[in-house]
C-alpha cells in the first residue's frame, strides 16, 4: 500500500499561515475587537474558517482509527504480540507522564511563580466530577460500537477495532478478503487526509488569528512567571526528555525525529487538539518515521487519547503556583501524591471533555488545595494549550518509534531518509 505524499512545502505554508494569523490577531486585539470587527471578522470569517477546518480533520479520525487499527491488528502474525505491544505502550506513556509532572513540580518549587501573587477576591471555578476508576474500566468496552463511533469515544473505538482485527485474523479466507477491502479503504482515507492538508495553512491562519484577537498578549502579563515556567518545562520535555528516550531505548538519532515531526507539531500547535491532528501524526509516523502500521495504528490513537504529558506539566506547575499564591506549603509526601495522582489520572479521565482542568481539580483535591485557584490560570490556559498539544503529539510519535524498534516493526532506512514520505 503506497501512502499519499505530503503537499510540497506544507510545513512552510503552515508556519506562514500561523505567523500571519498571529500578526492579524494581535493587531485586532490592539485596536479593539468589537463592533463590526467582532461580528464579521473574529466571530464571523475567522470562526467559520477555523471551525470548518477543524471539523474536516475530525471527520477523518473515527474511520481512520477503526480501519487502520483493524488492519494493523489483523496483520500481526502472533496474536499474543498485541498484549505485549499494549503493555509496552501503556508503560511508556505512564513513564513519560511521570517524568513530565516531576519536571514541572521541580521547576515550580525552584522558580516559585506564585510567590507574592495578588489573589483576586472574585476567583471562581466549578470543577466537574471525574469518573471513578471502576466506571472508566467498564466504559472501555462499548455496548454499541456504532454509538461509540458516533460519539467519538476513542477508547471504545480502539477496543472494538482491536477485537475486530483479531477476528479477521482468526476467520481464515473471509477475514483475508475483508482485510484486503479495509486496506484499500485505509489508502483512500490517507489520500483524503492529504487532500484536506492543502487547506491547512488557511485553517491555521483563522484559528491562530481568532485566538490572539480574543486573548492577546495582555492576558499573559499578570501571569507571566506562571506562563513562562509552563512554557519552559514543555520545551525541556520536548527537546530533552523525548530525544533522550529515543537515543537510550531505541538508539535513534533525535535530530532526524524532530525534523520529521514538523508537520504534526505545527498542526497540533494551531488546532490545540491531539484528535484533530491524529490523521497527520499517524501518516507521519508510518511514512516518514518508518513505523509499520501494525504498531502505529495502535500506539498513535491510544496516545492521542491517554498521553497527556503537556497537561501533566501544566498540572505540576499550576499546583505549585496555586499553593504559593495561597501561601500553603506542600511537603515531600504531597509532591509524591501529586505525581502519582496526575500520572494515573492521565488514563482515568481519558475522553472526558475539559480533561485538563478536571485532572487538575483531582490533583488539587488530593493535596487539599483550593480548587477555586484554577480560576487564576484560566486566562492563559488557551495559549498554553496550543504548546502542550504539540508536546503531546511529539510524545505519541516518540513512543511509537521506541515500541516499533523493540518489536522489529521499524524501517531504519525510511527513518534515515530525509525525503521519505515527501514528493
Amino acid at each position: 500500500m503506497e501512502a499519499a505524499p505530503a503537499p510540497e512545502g506544507l510545513t512552510r505554508r503552515i508556519v506562514i499561515g500561523m505567523a500571519l494569523g498571529l500578526l492579524l490577531g494581535t493587531a485586532i486585539n490592539a485596536i479593539g475587537n468589537d463592533g463590526a470587527i467582532r461580528t464579521w471578522g473574529v466571530d464571523g470569517i475567522l470562526q467559520v474558517g477555523g471551525a470548518i477546518f477543524l471539523a474536516s480533520l475530525k471527520l477523518l479520525v473515527v474511520p481512520l482509527v477503526f480501519v487502520s487499527l483493524a488492519c494493523g491488528t489483523a496483520a500481526l502474525d502472533d496474536v499474543t504480540r498485541l498484549g505485549r505491544v499494549g503493555g509496552k505502550t501503556l508503560g511508556l506513556y505512564l513513564v513519560t507522564t511521570a517524568i513530565a509532572i516531576t519536571l514541572a513540580l521541580v521547576a515550580a518549587a525552584v522558580i516559585q511563580p506564585g510567590d507574592g501573587f495578588a489573589l483576586e477576591s472574585d476567583v471562581v471555578f466549578e470543577a466537574t466530577e471525574a469518573p471513578s476508576l471502576v466506571e472508566t474500566l467498564v466504559n472501555l468496552f462499548p455496548t454499541n460500537p456504532v454509538r461509540a463511533m458516533a460519539d467519538g469515544n476513542m477508547l471504545q473505538i480502539i477496543v472494538f477495532a482491536g477485537l475486530f482485527g483479531l477476528a479477521l485474523t482468526m476467520a481464515g479466507e473471509p477475514g483475508r478478503r475483508l482485510q484486503a477491502f479495509l486496506e484499500d479503504a485505509n489508502a483512500v482515507i490517507l489520500r483524503l487526509v492529504m487532500m484536506l492538508m492543502v487547506l491547512a495553512p488557511y485553517g491555521v491562519f483563522c484559528l491562530v488569528a481568532r485566538v490572539f484577537a480574543t486573548q492577546g498578549f495582555d492576558a499573559i502579563a499578570p501571569l507571566a512567571w506562571y506562563f513562562f515556567v509552563v512554557l519552559g518545562v514543555l520545551l525541556v520535555h520536548a527537546f530533552v526528555t523525548y530525544p533522550t528516550l529515543l537515543t537510550v531505548l531505541a538508539g535513534l538519532n533525535p535530530l532526524v525525529f524532530l525534523r520529521k515531526m514538523r508537520d504534526p507539531v505545527a498542526l497540533a500547535f494551531s488546532t490545540a487538539s491531539s484528535n484533530a491532528t491524529l490523521p497527520v501524526t499517524l501518516r507521519t509516523v508510518e511514512t516518514r518515521m518508518g513505523v509499520r502500521n501494525t504498531i502505529a495504528s495502535f500506539t498513535v490513537p491510544l496516545g492521542a487519547t491517554i498521553n497527556m504529558d503537556g497537561t501533566a506539566i501544566m498540572q505540576g506547575v499550576a499546583t505549585g503556583f496555586i499553593a504559593q499564591a495561597y501561601g500553603i506549603d506542600l511537603g515531600f509526601t504531597d509532591y509524591l501524591l501529586v505525581v502519582l495522582t496526575a500520572t494515573l489520572a492521565s488514563i482515568g479521565t481519558a475522553g472526558v471533555p475539559g480533561v485538563g482542568l478536571i485532572m487538575l481539580a483531582m490533583v488539587l483535591r488530593q493535596v487539599n488545595l483550593p480548587v477555586e485557584g484554577i480560576g487564576l490560570i484560566i486566562g492563559v490556559d488557551r495559549l498554553l494549550d496550543m504548546t502542550r498539544t504539540a508536546v503531546n503529539v511529539t510524545g505519541d510519535a516518540s513512543v511509537s518509534c521506541i515500541v516499533a524498534k523493540s518489536e522489529g516493526e521499524f524501517d531504519a532506512d525510511i527513518y534515515a531518509d530525509p525525503a521519505a514520505g515527501s514528493p
